[in-house]
This record gives C-alpha cells, structure tokens and sequence, in this order.
C-alpha cells in the first residue's frame, strides 16, 4: 500500500466536505414521504401525469431517503441535489403548460454510477487525480435520460480501479450493505445497489464486465439486467482500462422491479451514441411459449441453492419444465476469463490509482502479475499437484502479462468456448434459459473479496460468452435452514479446495449462515445473446412463480432490515 500523500490528504477532504455541504440541503425523511419512495418508477409517471404528483414532490421524497442510505451505507459520490431541483421544476412548470411528459421518465428521480459522465460534475472514478475536473458534456446514457424525462439527482460509488466485486476507495471510503454494515454492498456498482435497496432512488444505471450489475444487486435484494455487447451506448463512461475490449463492458438498468428494468431498457437501448458503436436493435417485445424451459442448479452454499431450488419448485407448480443441464467448464471459462483480463498484468488499470493507498480488494490483481515467472509455476504445481486444486492453479497461471500472439490466442480460446455453449446448451437442450447462483455465497463480509475474487466465476462465465442475464432476488438467508452439514460435504459438485475452503471450512470461514440471517439471497436468469428481452420475459415469469409476498420491491427495506 502506497503511504498517504498530503496532495491525496487534501483532495479526499475537499471532495467529502463538498459531498457534506450538498447533502445539507436535504430535508430529514419523515413518513410522509413513504408514499413516494414505495412507487415503481413507472407509478410515479402515471401518479404524475394523472397531476396526483409533481416531479418536484416527489424528489424531495428520493432526496431525503438518499441522504439517510448515505448515513447507513457511504453510497453516494456527488450530489447534484440543486440541479436536479432546477430541472424539477422546469419539468412541473412545462407539465403544468402543456399537459404532455416529456417522456417515458418524465419526474423519476435516477441514480448514475459514478463513471459516468454528467456535465458540470467530476468524474473522479474514485482516484484522487481524477477530481476537480468536472465534465463538459453528459455521457451519452445520461443525455438519452434527460430527453426522456429522468432526473439525476445523485452519483454512487465504485470500488478502487472498478475491478472488485466490493465497494471502496480511498477517495469516498467504503459503501456497506443496508441490511448489515458488516457486508460488503458488492461492486462495482455498489453504490447504486446500497441506494436502490434503501429505497434512496427510484431507479439507476449500473455497469457490468464480470458481475458488476449483478453482484451487487443480488446482495442488496434488488433486480437489474446485465444487457448483450453493443446494446447501449457506454459513451461518455470514464474507466481505467481505456481500449480493453476484450471483455467487453455494458451499462444496465438497475432497479427495484422488473417493469422498471424494462421501462429503462425501453428508454436506452439501441440509441446511437458518439462513438457509433450501438448495434441497431431498439427494445422489441418479445413473448414466450406458454410454459418456457428452465435449467435446474450448479453447486453453492446451502442458501444459495436453497433459492435456486425453491425457484425450480415454484416454475414446476405453474407448470413450467425445468431441467438439470450440465455446463461447460466453468475452470476453462475462467481460465480464459483470467487471461484475457491480465493481458497487459493489469497495468493500465492499476497505474491511474497513482499516489492513492491500494485497496486491499485488488490485492490478488496487484500481485499476482508480478509474480516471477518461476515462483507463480511453483506455486501453481504446488497447488495443483499438492493441495488438489487445479481450479486455482490455473487462475495463477493465467494472471500474468502476456505477449500479443498469446493474448490473440486466449481470443481465439473464447470464441471457441462461446460456440461450445451454443452447441452443448441452447441446441442440446432447447431450452429458453438458466436459472443458478449469483455466487457460490449469497454474502460476503467487508473484506471478503479480498482473497476470494475467483469466486465470481459464476457471474465472470456469461461476460465472456457476452449474453445478456438478469437477477431476481428470491427468499433470504436463515440460520437454521443454510446450515453447512457434512451431507452437503458429501455431495458431487465441488470445485477450487482453496476457495471452499476459505468459504466454508472451520471457524473463519466466511459463509456464516447466523451472521446474514435475514439477508437477501438471489438467482440469475440467463439467456442468449442479443435476447435481452426474452431474459426480461423470463424474469417476470419467474418472479410471478415465486409470488409478490418475500418482501422485496419499492418501500420493503424499512419492514425487512428490522428483522435481519
């Protein structure tokens, strides 16, 4: 960890002290503003084109529950509270004179994770020598928001370099999940996730290359969808790895019900932005046969697949087919995962952190490249030969710098692996999508990413073979019920010793069934790519299977975290 700079010392209290002034403006939330925070993003158009609301009323609501999520969980990183005001009012006066929104989000107050772009704003991703720079222009999500009546009020936080499924960084400190300030909010789109499980916003846009919409929202009890490549422009998105592309990157709704989900999609899919990158594909509808196939489960914790199986037995019940599917390697996919993302030994992300102290959740991807070749081979046989674990021996092997015709090969390697999924999944089967894990974990506690990064190897799989996948948060975690047992031990599926380990075993381990008690526990719907919208479709069918009484959705926090 690089020591602290009296530069770093003097940009991280100005940025916070200016993060405190704004927040001052907030008026304290008081039951009055309950009725505004417990509508859906599409109630609150209706509620305001039928003149019951003004945008106005109901941002102070959002406003007032924003500033109590920052007391909880550090989730927000610049607050725009005054222009979101201004544009508020200018939204009711013009409302108000010709009777007609101004679009699909006319008065839903939005959340926008912190990378992107939002003129007058800074854009510090969470690196001190990125503040004080503030944008010219919106990105180019950010601009098609504000046509369709959106009102950004507030931006969230990322983790260090974006690369963590935690949420820290020196420059705004930590976001902690709203049900238990021991947990980790999930990254990188942490931010946005603590927010929208407390209620703080009406809606938010997210990012994901290897779970960072879908992490984040599983351990926050919140839904979102990680879109197909190229669906939505990422215009305007600053990041530390500019020109990686070999993951690539997407910008997703996040959100507090599935027909918010789709009110966004509806609104930012296929609209060109400035780098001309968008496929032109707007949201289409789409339908399902009348009983869609569903795959059954992979291996995780007791709560994890507990919520995959109570899934399987409610699709069942409605009369839906579901099938136990084995998938293609999931050590292979990583694998590739890995040595694509460490092409250049993250050099390029890790080098825009400058004078900043290192997180300690990028220790593995700070490490690990730099590792002399001799000692990452010894340590990899050790691992593979000696503990047994060839899952994580191959993790090491891969992460490390790499010259370009053997970067080219790992390419060749995940197009390879993309059409063995076609072959193996979609045409074996002919099934409309899969339902699993998020994680081998439903939670992990602050710090837990820290060695366990490979962990998301689950939400990592459908990044590389780029297809669009959703999640819907199902029951919640239960002392008694989520009990490790030796019969669980004894059960085929195991993977990486080294991780489950570290997950599972003795008195340390970080699965802890009576500490996240109570918390939220989620499943991935997955289809194919450029199937946004079926996935969406499978979602609700889903959804409406488990029933609407588990306690998730728009004003759910204050009743649940009660009792977690």
């Amino acid at each position: 960890m690089w020591p602290f700079s009296p530069s770093y010392l003097t940009v991280v209290n100005q940025k916070r002290d200016q993060r405190a002034r704004a927040l001052e403006t907030a008026t304290s939330y008081t039951a009055e503003h309950h009725e505004f925070i417990k509508a859906t993003a599409t109630e609150i158009v209706s509620r305001i084109k039928n003149k019951e609301w003004t945008a106005s009323q109901v941002l102070e609501a959002y406003i007032a529950r924003a500033k109590l999520a920052q007391e909880q969980t550090n989730c927000l990183t610049e607050v725009m509270f005054e222009s979101a005001r201004e544009q508020a009012k200018a939204l009711d006066a013009e409302f108000a004179k010709t009777g007609e929104l101004k679009g699909p989000l006319h008065g839903v107050p939005m959340s926008i994770k912190e990378q992107f772009e939002i003129k007058g704003y800074d854009t510090s991703v969470g690196f001190t020598t990125w503040a004080n720079n503030p944008a010219t222009t919106n990105s180019d999500i950010v601009e098609t928001l504000l046509n369709a009546g959106a009102v950004p009020f507030v931006k969230t936080n990322i983790p260090q370099t974006m690369f963590a499924f935690e949420c820290s960084n020196p420059l705004w400190g930590r976001t902690t999940n709203p049900y238990n300030e021991k947990y980790t909010s999930g990254g990188s789109s942490g931010g946005e996730a603590a927010l929208l499980g407390m209620d703080g916003s009406a809606l938010g846009i997210g990012t994901d290359i290897g779970g960072s919409l879908r992490i984040p929202a599983a351990y926050c009890g919140i839904y979102s969808l990680k879109p197909s490549s190229a669906r939505v422009s990422l215009g305007g998105a600053k990041g530390p790895n500019a020109g990686f592309e070999g993951i690539r990157s997407v910008a997703g709704p996040m959100g507090r019900s599935i027909d918010d989900l789709e009110l966004c999609a509806r609104t930012i899919y296929g609209v060109q932005g400035r780098n001309h990158d968008v496929a032109p594909i707007p949201f289409r509808d789409t339908s399902l046969p009348s009983k869609p196939k569903f795959d059954g489960f992979v291996k995780a914790s007791p709560a994890c697949k507990r919520a995959v199986l109570e899934t399987v037995e409610a699709l069942r019940k409605e009369g839906h087919e579901c099938v136990e599917i084995e998938l293609p390697s999931a050590v292979e996919a990583f694998s590739i995962f890995v040595g694509i993302s460490s092409g250049d030994g993250y050099k390029t992300m890790l080098r825009q952190i400058g004078p900043d102290p290192r997180e300690p959740a990028i220790r593995l991807v700070s490490i690990t490249p730099n590792l002399p070749g001799f000692i990452r081979g010894f340590l990899a046989w050790i691992i593979e030969n000696v503990v047994g674990d060839s899952y994580f021996a191959v993790s090491l092997r891969n992460a490390r710098p790499k010259p370009v015709h053997e970067y080219h090969s790992f390419i060749a390697r995940r197009n390879a692996f993309t059409a063995d999924i076609y072959k193996k999944v979609w045409e074996k089967y002919d099934i409309d999508g899969l339902i699993g894990p998020v994680q081998a974990v439903p939670q992990l506690p602050n710090g837990g990413c820290n060695n366990f990064l490979p962990i998301a190897e689950a939400t990592t799989y459908w990044n590389l073979v780029d297809h669009p996948a959703g999640i819907i948060p199902v029951t919640r975690a239960d002392s008694t019920r989520d009990q490790v047992t030796e019969e669980w031990w004894k059960e085929p599926g195991h993977g990486s010793k080294v991780l489950e380990t570290g997950l599972f075993g003795g008195s340390k381990a970080l699965y802890n069934p009576e500490a996240v008690h109570g918390m939220p526990v989620a499943i991935q719907v997955v289809g194919q790519r450029w199937e946004d919208e079926k996935v969406l479709a499978m979602m609700r069918v889903v959804d409406g299977a488990l029933g609407s009484g588990r306690g998730f959705g728009p004003g759910a926090w204050d009743s649940q975290a009660k009792q977690t």
